[in-house]
């Protein structure tokens, strides 16, 4: 995997040098389906989608999206990091690779109370169902087209065949149940993408928005394990009923879990966790459409 780290900094530094903008020190911020990092000494970090393809072959759709999103919420005032200023943000391409640039925020070490990340959930979406986005699509295009290309590719990452074709059935049961308002979304609205700077709670990682009800990024909210979702969402005023968000939570469900096995690409040693978690997951959605009491996840 030093390669694939090696390439995507090497693509970083190059686009951006092209561009003006010298890196004599690229620090790795963080390693996952993208990898991220700071071109210091300059203000601006790049995201390079290293194993996002895996899952979304027409890779630099999400990239664009977030971009357009980050900018509009940015000008409307809301509580985003925002695109680079000092080259084009793109998204570009280089050596097979797509990259998108953005500005450095120094972040400060605090992490969000359950109420902070309800309210500025709240505080999100109010903004989002007055923005013009800068695209459209099918409402929750972006989990459901990741997880149409899972049915395809997931035995190939090692999913076991019999739980990908569950994963099928459920989905096609799921899908009228996913009902309600639609507005842009954050798409990936947990704990994690809400970060502390100088200025204030600032919203990350819009990089999965899509079209769709709210109910999805607050299933996203209460679904996670990096504070209590329970008391996060009930943080949220004039949020839907448990009954109303349950089908968005079995849909992340799913959806976490085929993430899982492109995790397992770069770290292989989580295969078995990954099939773990996908046989949790098809057993929770399987229980919860047939009317026995959602679990957590």
């Amino acid at each position: 995997m030093i390669d694939r780290v090696d390439r995507a900094v090497a693509a970083a530094v190059a686009v951006a040098g092209a561009h003006g903008v010298v890196s004599a020190d690229p620090v790795v911020l963080s390693d996952g389906v993208n990898l991220v990092l700071h071109l210091r000494p300059a203000p601006v970090v790049a995201r390079v989608a290293t194993l996002t393809p895996l899952l979304r072959p027409d890779v630099a759709r999400q990239p664009r999206r977030d971009l357009a999103l980050a900018a509009a919420l940015a000008a409307a005032g809301a509580p985003v990091l925002t695109p680079s200023d000092l080259l084009p943000p793109g998204p570009h391409e280089h050596g097979g690779l797509t990259l998108s640039f953005w500005r450095y925020a120094e972040l400060l070490p605090e992490r969000p109370t359950p109420a902070v990340a309800g309210r500025t959930l709240a505080e999100l979406h109010t903004v989002l169902a007055d923005v013009v986005p800068g695209w459209d699509g099918d409402p929750l295009d972006t989990p459901l087209g990741d997880l149409a290309v899972f049915l395809e590719r997931g035995v190939e990452l090692g999913a076991p065949a019999p739980l990908v074709a569950a994963t099928g059935e459920l989905l096609g049961e799921l899908r009228p149940r996913l009902a309600g308002p639609v507005q842009p979304l954050h798409g990936d609205a947990h704990p994690g993408n809400l970060l502390r700077t100088a200025g204030g709670w600032v919203w990350a990682d819009l990089e999965d928005t899509c079209r769709g009800p709210r109910g999805w990024d607050l299933a996203c909210l209460l679904r996670t394990s990096r504070l209590d979702g329970r008391a996060a969402l009930d943080a949220v005023p004039d949020r839907p009923g448990d009954d109303e968000v349950a089908p968005f939570g079995w849909l992340r469900a799913l959806h976490a879990s085929a993430w899982w096995f492109v995790h397992a690409v770069r770290v292989p040693e989580h295969l078995p966790a990954a099939r773990e978690q996908l046989t949790a997951a098809v057993a929770e959605v399987s229980a919860g459409l047939r009317g026995a009491p959602p679990g957590r996840g």
